[in-house]
């Protein structure tokens, strides 16, 4: 396995095998948070090399899979004033799309935390194969925010019900949970070698094979298109809220969550 020559990414890490192209979060000193760096150099590999490869493997760190959104990127925004910008969600949607429609089969792997966005990068893709520590949590309305993106891609994975207990209750679910709820497909203490068994099936199947059955798959179920803009109308509405970015801010200064006093 080898790193791909001219791609100079920051935020990720591009390798090409055997029909496989790997993907891997390399911000772990921020928990691999969702900026808009990260939705540009995964979407920009996406170009390059999703047509040379019939499956492709989302990874992060042995720690942290994607925490989800960079709080710190949102306080900054806060703090310059910024908050009558309108920030675009339409990128990460876009990019969440292409993991579940692409003509490619995309596997998520999954080591330590998925949360927020997370779990959203999650959802989208066909496979889900996780370490048996890792866990996965939707925090948003702990600040006030909803996963209002990740959840056409979470209830066309897991249904409306368990989506829903997700968000209301804000904690985390083991892999264990994920997998009886269809979050996860598959769960073993040493992912990595699960991966490596998974893939070794996977690689057998023809790039045409595969692009034909999801343009079949996604005509039978278009939830995700015809979900977008009502997504990214609620995103926006959250986003925006100053007294959301308000709590952001503070959280970021000074560790608090939005109940605790000053």
């Amino acid at each position: 396995m080898s790193a791909v020559p001219g791609t100079p990414f920051r935020s990720i890490d591009v390798r090409l095998e055997e029909g496989v192209c790997f993907l891997r979060m390399t911000r772990p000193e921020a928990g691999n948070t969702i900026d808009a760096l990260l939705i540009a150099e995964l979407t920009s590999a996406l170009d390059r090399h999703a047509a040379q490869a019939g499956v492709v493997v989302l990874e992060g760190a042995p720690e942290v899979f994607c925490a989800g959104a960079d709080f710190g990127e949102l306080r900054e925004r806060f703090e310059r004033g910024d908050v009558e910008v309108e920030q675009d969600p339409g990128p990460l949607y876009d990019l969440w799309y292409r993991l579940a429609t692409g003509p490619f089969i995309s596997v998520a792997h999954v080591r330590g935390r998925a949360n927020a966005g997370g779990v959203g990068f999650v959802a989208a893709c066909d496979i889900v194969l996780a370490e048996d520590k890792a866990a996965f949590s939707l925090s948003e309305l702990l600040f006030g925010l909803m996963p209002a993106c990740v959840m056409p891609f979470l209830v066309r994975r897991m249904g409306f019900a368990k989506a829903n207990f997700m968000t209301l209750m804000t904690q985390p679910i083991t892999a264990a949970q994920a997998m009886e709820w269809g979050l996860v497909d598959a769960v073993e203490e040493n992912s990595s070698n699960l991966l490596r068994k998974q893939l070794l099936r996977l690689r057998r199947i023809g790039r045409d094979g595969i692009a034909r059955y999801k343009r079949y798959a996604n005509e039978l179920d278009d939830s995700l298109a015809t979900a977008r803009p009502k997504a990214l109308a609620a995103n926006r509405e959250v986003f925006s809220d100053p007294d959301n970015l308000r709590r952001i801010a503070r959280y970021v200064r000074t560790g608090k969550f939005p109940w605790e006093p000053e």
